[in-house]
């Protein structure tokens, strides 16, 4: 059987290989504790659910037009301008299946065989692949400081020749880390000055703590948007808590948002309308929920720094956003991957594997969940990994013996 090159370069995603391994975990009984999730626990808002049902009672669902119904183009232009400042066009809108999709279409419509695409490392584990599934080059860039901070310097020594666009995502899957005002206003300028393609991927920048407030890239360009190489990327996943209803969007000069429709329409055909009407009532609806879900997430994350700093030798970088942190337990095993299977097999907890972020030694850990699976699942984590802890442990009514050093 021949399978294409570009097939056998692109490996499974990893944190979705996780969600299924939880769930056959959990259906097995087994007390797994899935440290390793990306989805909000909190329900998806009452405004999502009754459009859509309003919807659904109607028994209209057919096809939607291959860039989005326009109901979700006027929420979307609505949000646009409320967040960032900028009235933009219908033409300038395209709603797809997930953010995902939106960055996948426009890296399709703008990188050739060969083409560069540089992105921060750590990073979000699917962009190589994503720049790979295009025949591009990824290139992720460590900052020369080590640490999850980019500075302007750091992107300007990898770009080249054959540099066709920049992925930002901040705050930053998988740290958390937030990326100051000073670097997002220097890399809008450098994209502009080299007229290189800027996709933001904005999916986390409502979910925010210690006071810190959104940073709005198009507040730095100095191009009006039909100009401009920049591809605002965004959806209703995260801070709305609807990751299983699959709708993101990208906005973009009206050309570049012609040609992805067009890619969109030969792949999907676009998204189901009715989960487009779902999110038209989240976009719409009360907003009160994105608050009480960043605040949950806030404290659930000094619930788990305290937690992670009673270990000796483990170092971590406190998140300013998302619902991650990216820790370093090299101290303890250099091979993320051996950590990660480890964990699983010895105590039932989930963890990724850092070298998926291109952090070797560390492990992504999610305080999304319960209050409940953050303590008891960094102890049982503490309990396998420190020496010093007691022999023995107990998870429900089975007890664990540490047989290992």
């Amino acid at each position: 059987m021949s399978i294409s090159q570009i097939g056998r370069s692109i490996k499974a995603s990893p944190t979705l290989a996780l969600n299924e391994k939880a769930a056959i975990l959990r259906q097995k009984g087994d007390p797994v504790i899935h440290l390793g999730g990306g989805e909000p626990k909190s329900k998806a808002p009452l405004d999502a659910i009754v459009a859509a049902a309003a919807h659904l009672n109607s028994g209209e669902i057919r096809y939607a037009p291959a860039d989005g119904i326009p109901d979700l183009k006027k929420a979307i232009i609505r949000y646009t301008e409320e967040n960032y400042g900028r009235m933009v066009a219908p033409e300038n809108v395209m709603a797809s299946g997930g953010a995902k999709q939106a960055i996948m279409v426009a890296l399709q419509a703008i990188v050739n065989p060969q083409e560069e695409v540089i992105f921060p490392s750590p990073y979000w584990v699917s962009y190589p692949d994503m720049v790979k599934l295009c025949g591009g080059i990824p290139v992720p860039v460590v900052p020369e400081d080590g640490t999850f901070y980019p500075r302007i310097e750091d992107i300007e020594q990898r770009i080249g020749s054959y540099t066709k666009a920049i992925i930002i995502n901040s705050p930053n899957n998988p740290s958390g880390a937030m990326y100051s005002e000073e670097f997002i206003a220097a890399v809008v300028e450098l994209c502009e000055k080299r007229d290189i393609y800027l996709i933001m991927d904005d999916i986390y920048h409502k979910l925010i703590f210690d006071g810190r407030k959104q940073i709005n890239p198009l507040k730095y360009s100095k191009k009006p948007l039909e100009e401009s190489n920049m591809i605002l990327i965004n959806g209703v996943s995260k801070a709305y808590a609807m990751t299983g209803f699959r709708i993101g969007w990208a906005v973009a000069n009206r050309k570049l948002i012609e040609v992805m429709t067009n890619i969109q329409g030969h792949q999907t055909s676009g998204p189901s309308v009715l989960l487009q009407k779902a999110a038209v009532g989240a976009l719409n609806g009360i907003q009160s929920g994105i608050e009480n879900l960043r605040v949950t997430l806030e404290n659930n994350r000094n619930i788990m720094m305290a937690r992670l700093k009673s270990f000796n030798g483990v170092h971590v970088t406190v998140p300013d956003g998302t619902f991650y942190c990216l820790a370093d337990f090299s101290n303890y095993e250099k091979s993320s991957h051996k950590l990660s299977a480890m964990l699983i097999d010895k105590v039932q907890v989930l963890t990724v594997p850092g070298v998926e972020f291109g952090m070797e030694g560390h492990l992504r850990l999610s305080y999304c969940g319960s209050v409940k699976d953050i303590t008891e699942g960094i102890e049982r984590m503490k309990w396998a990994l420190d020496p010093n802890s007691p022999n023995e442990l107990y998870i429900g009514d089975r007890k664990l013996v540490r047989d290992w050093s």
